[in-house]
């Protein structure tokens, strides 16, 4: 593992996380009052200062954004037929955890993952460590789950583990980690203990997982808040016609982890001047006075961090 520093400046990271993890209380019940027919409004855009690949997850701690990134060196290949369970080649690839200002520059970096796990998913904040999944670039395969500490950005390795892990939450009143598999069609619950390592991650992949009961989209990114509930959002391409055009249909759900059943679904009709939908990737949310104000990193390489205010 290599960090990369850049510009570093030291924040006081820890000492705000109480009042982060507090402040996500009430997303839940905001979250809960919108509807398709909310008002969105475009607070900011904000051009990325850098390279940032093929963005997967992100949480906002203080004044400071978390992103994990895939940089493809060598794409995948689909086989004819599948070989040894698997549908396509590994590729070659780099993952990337990047600390960014709210300014768009960056900050610092580590590479996660090893070999032909390199593709980092959703990732999540409990208060104190990012938790963050990196796999192989296809489903049935392999992930690592690490514990980043966000001032060092020294990375745990919690779990490796025979399937491929999109996404992850720590449910910290549940002590579970909760994770999706590839796009999402899975629902797996590890148990911590104390010290927060996986009690039963040698159990066999279907022993531990559910079926996913919501089908319009898939998980890209979930965010755990409290009493049980995660934020996530996803989307799916669909086509209006056998052979029409496709279109990317986006939502944001608020699960409960417990079951896997979502309690409120929200259609997101946002997208770029090019068509992606603001739930392609990264998202975060936070509540504000009057509703919820939300940050997306829909696009590859050149990004952009979209701020928008929601009223129900």
């Amino acid at each position: 593992m290599s960090i990369h520093k850049i510009g570093l400046v030291v924040v006081p990271l820890l000492a705000i996380a109480a009042t982060e993890a507090a402040a996500q209380s009430p997303v839940a019940d905001r979250f809960g009052a919108l509807t398709r027919n909310s008002q969105w409004q475009l607070v900011s855009t904000v051009p990325l200062g850098f390279p940032t690949f093929h963005p997967q997850g992100m949480v906002k701690v203080g004044d400071r954004i978390f992103l994990s990134s895939v940089e493809i060196i060598e794409p995948t290949e689909r086989y004819p037929a599948p070989r040894d369970g698997l549908d396509r080649s590994a590729g070659v690839g780099r993952g990337h955890l990047f600390e960014l200002d709210l300014e768009g520059n960056l900050v610092r970096e580590v590479v996660l993952g090893e070999g032909d796990i390199y593709h980092p998913g959703g990732i999540d904040f409990d208060g104190e460590s990012l938790w963050v999944p990196v796999a192989e670039y296809r489903p049935d395969s392999h992930a690592i789950i690490y514990r980043v500490d966000p001032e060092t950005l020294d990375a745990t390795e919690i779990l490796r583990f025979p399937d491929h892990l999109g996404g992850v939450v720590h449910a910290t009143d549940a002590g579970t980690l909760n994770a999706v598999s590839w796009g999402s069609r899975h629902l797996y619950r590890f148990a911590l203990d104390e010290d927060l390592s996986v009690i039963n991650g040698s159990e066999p992949p279907e022993e531990l997982r559910v079926l996913n009961p919501s089908h319009y989209i898939d998980y890209q990114d979930c965010h755990y808040l409290a009493a049980g509930q995660a934020l996530c959002s996803g989307l799916v391409n669909y086509r209006q016609t056998p052979d029409g055009p496709v279109f990317a249909l986006g939502g944001i759900e608020l699960v409960d982890v417990a079951t896997g059943r979502p309690v409120h679904q929200v259609p997101v009709q946002q997208w770029t001047e090019n068509g992606l939908v603001m739930t392609q990737n990264p998202f975060w949310a936070e509540a504000t006075e009057g509703g919820l104000r939300f940050y997306f990193i829909p696009e590859d390489d050149s990004s952009r961090l979209f701020v928008y205010d929601v009223t129900p």
